[in-house]
């Protein structure tokens, strides 16, 4: 196993996530020049050849950069060749507002990566999931995209001693209830979260689903809080339009369509660049008060 990205290294990382492994573990943490598109077709090759390579892409915005070695390479291989190959290679990278990094440097693809047959698919919340997924995405002989989320990396919580990893493709309820339940990926679980506390103050019993995994998705999990409150609100920092969080409610409309006694309801982030000014940022992106007032919608 070996790590590499931009300035992950001597620097440890824009974000610090790989500070001190360059101490600790030498050339097997690489820092490289700035070329996603070639570094991701070189994870994939090392990938095929016997390692387990870790890259690190430093802001999710870059992504669109690597999608031919991810559409075209990684994700079909193993398919063209009849599985006589195992891609055990991880790519990291970090998404999202909040800070006000701007157009260039706050997005959410979800969508991007999450749409690709042959990929899998993380966002960790939680520091236990986040080092738990990392953990089963590393061991996985698939290609796995581990999406993280900048305000994120100072959350604070329990991490088992000697944890073992947390299945991929298996959800968590984060918070039980029963009168609506709130779909959220990535940090806009915490979102949701706030969002059930301001509703518990007018009665409303607010389930959310923390779905951890992107693609394969616990279909399961959100039939099953929706068969028990019957209504759905989705949440996902992506775009709204052609976003995950439309994939989420097609999904919900396909296989617990019976069980709704409302249309679904999607928050996701406004149809245009992330702005600079953090008034405007705030306005942009899903929060709080937006999911309880999907919420209400979906109940009125």
């Amino acid at each position: 196993m070996f790590v590499l990205g931009e300035d992950i290294a001597q620097y440890g990382g824009v974000f610090k996530v790989t500070k001190g492994l360059r101490d600790a573990f030498g050339d097997r943490v690489r820092d490289t020049p700035i070329s996603e598109q070639t570094l991701t077709a070189m994870a994939v090759t090392a990938a095929m050849t016997g390692t387990r390579p870790v890259l690190e892409i430093m802001y999710a915005d870059f992504m669109p950069l690597t999608l031919d070695a991810l559409v075209n390479q990684a994700s079909v291989y193993g398919y063209l060749w009849g599985d006589q190959v195992e891609l055990p290679f991880v790519l990291r990278t970090q998404g999202g507002g909040g800070l006000g990094t701007g157009a260039q440097h706050a997005k959410s693809l979800d969508s991007f990566v999450a749409h690709i047959p042959g990929l899998k698919v993380v966002a960790p919340v939680t520091p236990a999931d986040a080092r738990g997924l990392l953990l089963a995405a590393i061991q996985d002989p698939a290609p796995v995209v581990v999406l993280e989320h900048k305000l994120l990396y100072n959350t604070r919580g329990e991490v088992p001693d000697g944890g073992a990893p947390v299945e991929i493709g298996r959800a968590r309820v984060a918070r039980p209830g029963r009168d609506v339940s709130l779909i959220a990926t990535s940090r806009m679980v915490l979102e949701a979260e706030a969002a059930a506390d301001r509703l518990a103050e007018s009665g409303i019993e607010a389930e959310v689903i923390d779905l951890r995994t992107l693609r394969p998705l616990d279909v399961a999990a959100i039939t099953a809080s929706v068969a028990k409150t019957h209504h759905a609100v989705v949440i996902n920092e992506d775009w709204g339009f052609c976003g995950y969080a439309a994939e989420l409610s097609a999904t919900i409309m396909d296989h617990a369509f019976d069980d709704l006694d409302a249309p679904v309801e999607r928050v996701a982030t406004r149809d245009m660049p992330i702005p600079y000014a953090q008034p405007l940022e705030d306005a942009v992106i899903p929060n709080a008060a937006r999911i309880v007032h999907a919420a209400l919608r979906a109940l009125a």
